[in-house]
């Protein structure tokens, strides 16, 4: 029974290689806006230039979070990943479970951030801004910040010594 609870663990690899397809899709996304706006490079002016910096970042920010899920979450429930030490990340085998989840708020809260500036860019060219969209987006980047504090400081309190994960383990008392 125990072998066979540990093994289902194997069942999570196809959900990773599904988003490594996901990671595929985003880079064509990428290639592709990348493309659009090298045709029309002529008729770009700086307003253009740095919504397209914003997006492709915005895109780059996102294919990181997928990354990181991936090899962090591969590693943490799947089995370790042998790559040869020089290829490896200096993050890899390093990010537990406390610490995907912090880059993945950092990574989602960065995504937020760099939404709300391209409207707020949108706004800066003279461009309708419907009102009530800036104020959802930035009601919910604020939530995500808060949220990420949030997590920030319970995930340093359960590390404070004195908490379970720090306590040493007691042997069972005796029957």
């Amino acid at each position: 029974m125990s072998r066979s609870l540990f093994d289902a663990r194997w069942i999570m690899a196809p959900f990773y290689f599904g988003l490594v397809v996901a990671l595929l899709l985003l880079l064509w996304v990428f290639l592709h806006e990348l493309f659009e706006h090298l045709l029309r490079i002529a008729s770009l002016g700086p307003v253009d230039a740095v919504l397209l910096a914003l997006a492709l970042i915005d895109l780059s920010l996102i294919a990181n979070l997928l990354l990181i899920v991936i090899l962090a979450g591969y590693e943490n429930f799947v089995a370790r990943i042998e790559s040869g030490h020089e290829r490896r990340p200096a993050w890899m085998g390093t990010v537990d479970f406390s610490g995907m989840k912090m880059k993945l708020m950092g990574s989602i809260t960065a995504i937020s951030a760099i939404a709300l500036l391209r409207i707020f860019m949108k706004l800066e060219e003279g461009k309708p801004v419907d009102p009530e969209v800036l104020r959802w987006m930035a009601i919910l980047h604020c939530v995500l910040l808060l949220s990420a504090v949030v997590l920030s400081v319970t995930d340093r309190l359960a590390r404070l010594p004195g908490t379970h994960r720090d306590a040493p383990t007691q042997p069972p008392p005796p029957v």
